[in-house]
C-alpha cells in the first residue's frame, strides 16, 4: 500500500511550539479563578503560596548540590579546574536567584513558628521529602522534554548526522554539480547522447531517504528498473589533510512502467547507514524505534539546512519514502520516476542575483508533496568558501 501524501505529511515530525507554555498560562489563571471563588483569605492564600514555592526552591537546591557531589570528581576534565563552571552547570544562580531562594526560606521558617513542631524538624521533613522524590526519579524529565531540549539545543543524533552531511558532502559537491553534468553530456556516452538528461530541471542531486534506513549499496538490488550507467566527471579538493580527495556522483536510467527509461543523478543519503548499524550495535543502545525517529528528524533537518543555505539552492531533490510495508518489488523505481515526470512539468522558477530562492512546499511546511524539492531551477555554479 503506497503512501498518501496527507498520511506521509502526518507522519514527519514537526518543530514544537510553545503550546505547553501556552496550556500554562492557561492552567495558571484557571487555579487563579478556583481560588478566588473560594473566597479564602488572601493572607492565608499567600502563606501557603510562599510555602509551597519554596519548597519547590528547596528541591531544586538539593538537586544541584546531589549532581555538583558528581561533577567535582570531572572537574578538571570537564570544566578545566574551575569550581564555580561546575557548579554554574548544576545549580543555574542566576535563574534560580540565591537570594529570593534565602528570602524564600525566612518566610517560611517564620511561618513554622506557628506549627507545633521545631522550624528545623520542619525544614527536615520537607527535605527528606524532596530527596525521597530524587532518588526514586519522580521529577525526572519526560521522554517528550528530553526530546525538546534535544532538539532545541541541535543535540540529536540526527541534526549531528545531517550538519555534517552537508557541511562534510553536500555543500561541496552541489555547487559544482551542474557543470559536471555539462560535461558529462558533452564528453561521455555520446552514443545516446540525446537520452541523457535532457531536461535541465532535473540537473540535480536526488538525494533518497527511506524512513526505514534501509540502504543498499548497490541500486539494481533494490529496484531492478534502476540501472548503473556511469559517474559525472570526478571532483577533487584537500580536505582535511587529505590531498586530492575525491567525490563523485553517478548517473542512473530508471525504467518506467511505459519501458520509457529516465536519466538522473542519484545516491542514497549515506548517514542513514550510520543510523542503521547504530540500530544493530547491542553497543549503542539504539532501538528500531529510535532509527526510525532519528531518521523522520534527520529528513527534516537536512532539508530545514538546505533551504537556508544558497550554495545549494536549486541543486538537489530530496526523495522521502518508506517501503516497509510495500510489497511492489518496482516501488521506488516508481516513486523516482513520478518525481521526475513532476519536475519537468513544474514551472521554471529562476532565482536572481541576491534575492532569496522561494521556499518549495514540503512536508515540513505543511504542503501537500510527497517529494521534495530545494527549487525548480539549478543555480550557476558558485564559488562558495571551497
Amino acid at each position: 500500500m503506497s503512501y498518501k501524501k496527507n498520511q506521509f505529511n502526518a507522519d514527519i515530525p514537526k518543530p514544537r511550539k510553545n503550546r505547553a507554555q501556552l496550556m500554562s498560562c492557561f492552567l495558571l489563571l484557571l487555579c487563579a479563578f478556583i481560588l478566588y471563588l473560594t473566597g479564602q483569605n488572601l493572607d492565608l492564600l499567600l502563606q501557603c503560596l510562599i510555602i509551597h514555592f519554596t519548597t519547590l526552591q528547596v528541591r531544586t537546591l538539593l538537586q544541584g548540590i546531589c549532581n555538583f557531589t558528581e561533577e567535582m570528581q570531572h572537574v578538571t576534565s570537564r570544566y578545566h579546574g574551575n569550581y564555580l563552571r561546575a557548579l554554574s552547570a548544576c545549580l543555574d544562580l542566576q535563574r534560580h536567584a540565591l537570594l529570593f531562594l534565602l528570602l524564600c526560606g525566612a518566610v517560611y521558617l517564620w511561618f513554622l513558628k506557628e506549627s507545633q513542631l521545631p522550624p528545623c524538624l520542619n525544614l527536615s521533613i520537607m527535605c527528606l521529602c524532596q530527596l525521597l522524590s530524587i532518588i526514586f526519579g519522580f521529577q525526572r524529565p519526560s521522554a517528550a522534554e528530553i526530546s525538546q531540549i534535544h532538539e532545541q539545543s541541535n543535540c540529536n543524533v540526527a541534526q549531528g548526522l545531517a550538519w555534517s552531511y552537508y557541511i562534510g558532502y553536500l555543500k561541496l559537491v552541489l555547487p559544482h554539480l551542474e557543470n559536471s553534468i555539462r560535461e558529462f553530456n558533452s564528453n561521455q556516452l555520446k552514443k545516446i547522447r540525446s537520452e541523457l538528461l535532457l531536461c535541465e530541471k532535473t540537473w540535480k542531486l536526488h538525494i533518497l531517504i527511506p524512513l526505514n534506513s534501509d540502504v543498499y549499496d548497490d541500486l539494481h538490488k533494490a529496484d531492478s528498473r534502476i540501472q548503473f550507467i556511469n559517474n559525472l566527471p570526478e571532483m577533487t579538493v584537500d580536505r582535511a589533510g587529505i590531498k586530492k580527495r575525491s567525490f563523485k556522483n553517478s548517473v542512473y536510467g530508471i525504467q518506467g512502467a511505459d519501458q520509457k527509461i529516465e536519466y538522473c543523478v542519484l545516491e542514497y543519503a549515506t548517514p542513514l547507514q550510520s543510523l542503521y548499524a547504530m540500530s544493530q550495535d547491542e553497543n549503542a543502545a539504539f532501538s528500531r524505534q529510535d532509527r526510525i525517529e532519528q531518521a523522520k528528524l534527520f529528513c527534516r533537518a537536512l532539508e530545514e539546512i538546505l533551504q537556508r543555505s544558497k550554495d545549494c539552492c536549486g541543486c538537489y531533490r530530496l526523495i522521502v519514502y518508506d517501503d516497509s510495508e510495500e510489497s511492489d518489488k518496482h516501488f521506488l523505481s516508481k516513486t523516482i520516476i513520478q518525481d521526475m515526470r513532476q519536475q519537468c512539468e513544474e514551472k521554471c522558477t529562476v532565482c536572481v542575483g541576491e534575492q532569496n530562492c522561494p521556499q518549495p512546499s514540503t512536508f515540513l511546511s505543511g504542503g501537500t508533496e510527497l517529494l521534495i524539492s530545494g527549487s525548480d531551477q539549478p543555480l550557476p555554479l558558485h564559488s562558495g568558501g571551497y
